[in-house]
């Protein structure tokens, strides 16, 4: 007898891999991430004009330039989430030492574009960033050596992940990108938490992150000065957190309407960091619990989903790819309102970005496969197997 991992769906041999991936798929998910993708577009439409113009580009020359590689990443998403998790597992294995390979031969061949920080390899016609594509393979790692510790006479792959976790952040924040640093901690402590985590462990991970954390503020006069703004009681008005503000209270509940917003002149990073700040001003308060609750809905549909996934490499890795998504969401839209201290984050599938849209892309994807509907054996068989 076998049952559904996530509803009732009949099993059709010889079916065409098209029909039984659309049969099979989260069709919400897919309709909320193509949502944001083109409410992205429409805040490009009001957002990079300004840019375009500083850069000498046609008015709507970025807005092309997210339209292409958005639609590359929607590609890559959908032909990613046809795959099994097994396959998933094996291309994110290989796929996260080769991104860990680039990360590492960043500061030889990497190139900083005047930011201070090499994060780039640059192919002339765009630019690669290592990290954003590390994220969802690290987890898919992460995922798959924690799963394998949990066998009888299994590697020691908890100690394995923590060894490769701590190598990987030591290579960001020597970047420094404390941003992405942060992500891949995040996501190592959700990955392992969710495996059953002794929370002594937990408590000692906690207090080694406040010590880094402590250590990076006393070290860093970059981290030193955006923390400081953070926890300050006034906002220098010249910064892009104050431009950000100003702009998200001019929006009120209905915004400015269309066009009608003033700070993409002001605000460098409108496009990207802070495209929130655009969709409050022109749109109001109404289109940002709209961009809130397609983030809110694929999250929880991913983890509601993912609480009846027997297979543990499947659920740990499905669990650190929708909190990845959550938390980058999180992350962009606190620093907007000022509940989080500043740090350049873009929004999924919302802002501009070429790395961005397409790694994207890949996690998302990676998750529809995960929470694809697929037959899976009584679990008392799973668990008489695992013990023959």
């Amino acid at each position: 007898m076998t049952e559904m991992a996530h509803g009732t769906v009949l099993v059709q041999s010889g079916e065409a891999i098209l029909s039984r991936w659309w049969r099979t798929v989260d069709g919400v998910t897919l309709t909320c991430i193509l949502s944001l993708f083109l409410i992205g577009l429409l805040l490009g439409f009001a957002a990079s004009p300004p840019l375009a113009e500083r850069n000498g580009e046609a008015p709507f020359y970025y807005v092309y330039k997210q339209a292409f590689f958005g639609g590359l990443a929607l590609l890559v998403m959908v032909l990613t989430s046809m795959l099994t998790p097994t396959q998933v597992r094996r291309l994110g294995v290989l796929g996260f030492f080769g991104a860990f390979t680039a990360l590492a031969l960043l500061p030889v061949f990497g190139t900083d574009y005047g930011q201070g920080a090499a994060r780039w390899y640059s192919l002339g016609f765009a630019s690669v960033q290592p990290s954003e594509f590390l994220k969802p393979l690290f987890v898919v790692f992460t995922a798959w050596m924690i799963a394998a510790s949990q066998d009888i006479a299994g590697p020691p792959g908890k100690s394995v992940s923590f060894l490769v976790m701590m190598i990987t952040v030591g290579f960001l924040v020597m970047q420094p990108d404390y941003g992405q640093a942060a992500l891949v901690l995040f996501a190592w402590a959700v990955i392992y938490f969710v495996a059953g985590a002794p929370i002594r462990v937990l408590i000692g991970f906690s207090s080694v992150v406040l010590l880094g954390v402590s250590a990076a503020y006393s070290t860093s006069e970059h981290v030193a000065r955006r923390i400081d703004g953070y926890l300050s009681a006034e906002v220098d008005p010249n910064t892009q957190l104050a431009y950000a503000a100003n702009a998200i209270r001019e929006g009120g509940i209905f915004g400015t309407g269309l066009g009608e917003g003033s700070v993409k002149w002001t605000l460098p990073d409108a496009h990207t960091d802070f495209i929130i700040a655009v969709a409050a001003e022109e749109y109001g308060l109404v289109l940002v619990l709209v961009i809130i609750a397609l983030f809110a809905t694929v999250a929880m549909r991913a983890f509601f989903r993912l609480m009846k996934e027997r297979a543990p490499f499947t659920r740990l890795a499905g669990t650190g790819l929708a909190a990845l998504f959550a938390l980058q969401s999180i992350i962009n839209m606190g620093v907007a309102v000022r509940l989080l201290p500043a740090k350049g984050m873009t929004l999924p599938f919302v802002s501009y970005g070429g790395s961005s849209l397409i790694a994207t892309g890949i996690a998302v994807g990676m998750l529809l496969a995960f929470t694809r509907s697929r037959p899976q054996g009584e679990i008392g068989d799973i668990l008489l197997n695992r013990h023959r």
